[in-house]
């Protein structure tokens, strides 16, 4: 079948390489995908929100299946767009409706949906300009730290984690004025749980589910999680403290009351479910829900995959995710990114990468990257997830590393202390 993933990141690049993999694929397209991309099929200009641009190259390319990549057109509801036109509406699309999309679009929608189903999380209020008032009494009644987060989606910015009252409070006031623009116009107030995070992944139909290789991801920029939050440095998978009665404790808990939740308010959902979750003293919580796999999780967490990844979206896209299998690699697999200078900030674009000829035993995925005058180049903050498999979270960091510093470009930046807590 002819396939497209809409993205151009390294979860994009990832999605492709082992889509590529399978029997089943047939011509692979991405929109607008980036330069390591072209290895595996044909980028197409045209950017995720551009659904008219998106329908123009479906029927050109003829396209089967559809895999939609980020968040922010699930959010705008390309799945909708594409079942309400009598064009496009067979072509099958892995990934939410809007409706469901709202899991990862609003916070307000997540926490009330965990409320309603019962699903462990942190005590939280939702806050307006309407209810300031009550807002500065909520954060009061918390014990710091204090945890802010805007409503809506910010490019994974939007959380502000104080340690002091009163700067919580004046933080509030800047949210709802527009700090995060539109996406900050309500802010939930939540309750700050202390432990280790994970990631954990699901593919479904809205009926079953098939769980996936969970990972622990590292937002900070700086060495030892400290410094500004980042879309994420790097990922390690599998997670030692993840054990069976670890993982049984989330499945009960937090997965299957989520997938029954959804049927029960006829929320049609289908793709990806990726939880956020806090281990605190061994039982689950959710942080967040997204409604698409994490970047840079993909890279590690695909690596980890040994089924035909074709064959689970098509389950998922046609609701017969109950006859499919997923096989696990055993090893450990992990992603060092390697960003632009001054990223998480102001970056420059344009610098001439080399030396990815010289990478042996690591796939790299590109995140930030494209094709200018036949040289590869940074065209984002997070330019390139060096992934590798190993016997264990040594060898196969060891195997990144060294790789990491084989690829060149001006004020290549990555943390070379991942894994530290683990």
């Amino acid at each position: 079948m002819n396939i497209l993933v809409i993205g151009s990141g390294g979860r994009e690049h990832a999605l492709g390489w082992k889509i590529k993999q399978s029997k089943k694929a047939k011509n692979l397209y991405f929109a607008p995908g980036n330069a390591g991309t072209l290895e595996f099929g044909t980028n197409l200009e045209v950017g995720v929100s551009d659904f008219q641009g998106l329908k123009k190259a479906v029927l050109e390319n003829e396209i089967d299946l559809i895999v939609v990549g980020p968040e922010v057109p699930l959010v705008e509801g390309i799945h909708d767009f594409f079942v309400g036109d009598p064009e496009i509406r067979n072509v099958k699309v892995v990934g939410p409706k809007k409706t469901g999309a709202q899991l990862e679009g609003s916070k307000d929608f997540a926490k009330d949906f965990m409320m309603r189903h019962n699903i462990p999380t942190a005590r939280y209020f939702s806050v307006t300009k309407n209810n300031l008032d009550e807002g500065i009494e909520f954060l009061g009644s918390l014990t710091a730290p204090y945890v802010l987060k805007a409503d809506g989606l910010a490019a994974g910015k939007g959380v502000l984690i104080i340690n002091d009252l009163s700067e919580a409070q004046n933080s509030l006031r800047e949210m709802l004025a527009g700090k995060f623009g539109q996406a900050s116009k309500k802010v939930v107030i939540e309750e700050f749980l202390s432990g280790v995070e994970v990631s954990v992944f699901v593919i479904t139909d809205g009926k079953d589910y098939k769980l996936l290789p969970e990972a622990k991801d590292y937002k900070r920029i700086g060495e030892g999680d400290t410094g500004l939050n980042t879309g994420g440095m790097g990922a390690i998978s599998p997670v030692p403290f993840v054990d069976e009665e670890f993982i049984s404790k989330v499945e009960s808990r937090i997965i299957i009351p989520t997938i029954n939740g959804l049927k029960v308010d006829q929320i049609e959902y289908n793709g990806f479910i990726f939880f956020g979750l806090i281990n605190v003293n061994g039982d689950p919580f959710v942080i967040e829900y997204n409604v698409r796999m994490g970047d840079p999780e993909t890279e590690a967490v695909l690596l980890r995959v040994k089924s035909d990844l074709v064959d689970l979206l098509e389950g998922a896209a046609d609701g017969t995710l109950s006859e499919k299998e997923v096989e696990f690699e055993e090893r450990t697999a992990v992603t060092v990114m390697l960003v632009a200078g001054g990223y998480p900030e102001s970056y420059e674009k344009g610098k001439v990468i080399s030396g990815l000829n010289r990478v042996a035993n690591s796939t790299v995925f590109h995140a930030g990257t494209k094709m200018q005058e036949n040289s590869v180049v940074t065209n984002g903050g997070r330019v390139l997830a060096v992934s590798s498999l190993g016997e264990n979270m040594t060898e196969a960091l060891a195997t990144s590393y060294r790789n990491a510093e084989l690829i060149q470009f001006e004020k290549k930046y990555y943390r070379k202390d991942l894994g530290f807590d683990l």
